[in-house]
């Protein structure tokens, strides 16, 4: 048995040399099918880790607190009581921290010599620990400073960069509008998340944000504050964390049961779900998209070896003549077919390879790679294809009748 498949691969080599171009416009279509395949997939699977990193550099089991909408469409925003209530252990308990923000965009910034517009961040001084950041160089502002509502101020390193390219920021002085602040630390750089560039940024305590940057208040005189970050005690607690959010400020803001929610709660697992099935249906559609090709290449497949098997009429008339089964020039013919098939799957899993790694040069911040089971793929593809369109030609040789065959010009 294994001397005969030996030879029949043997014999299929022996004709793709002899026809060594109409060969390879066959594979071509294969190539370029299983390399389309194997890049989209591992450009989908690069895509979808470089954004899970993003919302995992969020920090650790986070639940996320936005403002909303009222029933008559009003913006309703979340202020410093939102903040008191959730931050009460007897309503949260599963709470490990509360951290509310405040976020400014577009205020002009200045330094000795620079000037930029600057990305304000109003936080509490366990912002660190929330987010999972560490400090690069200095140090955080401390509870003193944000209860004394201290004009010190935290930079991104691109930030730091920007304002004070010649020396290190610690101990030199900013203006953030028409406030003057001390730098007292840079942080370690993380790159960028969903939520923007997390090194492009100025952090401020919040108690001085709200004081001098940012005087918002809501109608009952409370404070505004952008969004509230509430870290869970681990991953188990986000869910109950999230259902105890919602039933205090469902309390605190008097809202019925028949009325929505005027606020929004987000949690790391939701966005990422979310996040993750549209990729997932954007990489399945370029991968159908890609499998076009795939087809095409079947079919050229079966076209050329359908005229192998007429060029190669009196070749299977002597071969029955002689002896040979049915399934000797089935199996024959769809050696041939398969052999076609994975050599040109093989070319297209190189072509793959290198246009991947091309791909990680011009995309530094994707990771793509071939993976193993996209090399199974493209084998498995490839025979399949090979197999599935060599059948009918190869029944079709297997049933001519030997005598005609012979007697065939």
């Amino acid at each position: 048995m294994l001397s005969g498949i030996v030879e029949n691969i043997r014999v299929a080599f022996n004709g793709l040399r002899s026809n060594i171009l109409r060969t390879l416009l066959t594979m071509l279509g294969i190539t370029i099918g299983v390399a389309s395949v194997i890049v989209l997939v591992s450009v989908g699977q690069a895509v979808e880790g470089f954004v899970r990193s993003q919302f995992l550099g969020l920090g650790a089991n986070l639940v996320i607190v936005f403002g909303g909408e009222d029933e008559r469409g009003n913006t309703v925003r979340l202020t410093m009581d939102d903040v008191r209530v959730i931050s009460d252990p007897f309503n949260v308990p599963d709470a490990l921290q509360v951290v509310p923000q405040v976020v400014r965009n577009n205020l002009p910034t200045q330094s000795e010599d620079r000037e930029t517009q600057g990305r304000i961040r109003g936080v509490s001084e366990n912002y660190l620990e929330v987010r999972g950041r560490t400090m690069l160089n200095g140090s955080f502002f401390s509870q003193e400073d944000v209860t004394g509502q201290a004009r010190v101020a935290v930079l991104g390193l691109d930030t730091a960069d920007r304002l004070f390219p010649n020396g290190s920021p610690v101990g030199r002085d900013i203006r953030v509008g028409d406030v003057r602040f001390r730098v007292i630390g840079v942080m370690t750089p993380i790159g960028g998340t969903f939520a923007g560039n997390e090194d492009d940024l100025i952090i401020i305590p919040l108690s001085t944000v709200l004081s001098r940057l940012s005087p918002d208040r809501s109608l009952s005189g409370e404070r505004n504050v952008t969004n509230i970050l509430v870290q869970a005690r681990d991953n188990d607690s986000v869910d109950s964390v999230a259902r105890q959010i919602r039933e205090t400020l469902r309390e605190e803001r008097n809202i019925s049961f028949r009325d929505e929610d005027n606020f929004q709660i987000f949690t790391q697992t939701d966005l990422l779900q979310t996040s993750e099935s549209i990729l997932g249906l954007v990489t399945i559609f370029l991968g159908l998209i890609a499998g076009i090709s795939l087809l095409v290449g079947g079919i050229g497949i079966m076209n050329i070896m359908l005229v192998t098997v007429t060029e190669r009429t009196r070749e299977i008339g002597l071969r029955k003549a002689v002896g040979a089964q049915r399934v000797d020039i089935v199996f024959q013919f769809l050696t041939e077919a398969t052999t076609i098939s994975v050599v040109g799957g093989f070319i297209g899993l190189m072509l793959a390879i290198g246009m991947s790694l091309l791909a990680s040069f011009a995309l530094p911040d994707l990771d793509v790679a071939v993976q193993p089971a996209s090399v199974a793929l493209a084998t498995g593809i490839s025979a399949a294809i090979g197999v599935l369109f060599g059948v009918y030609p190869a029944s079709r040789a297997a049933a001519l009748n030997p005598i005609d065959a012979l007697r065939y010009e």
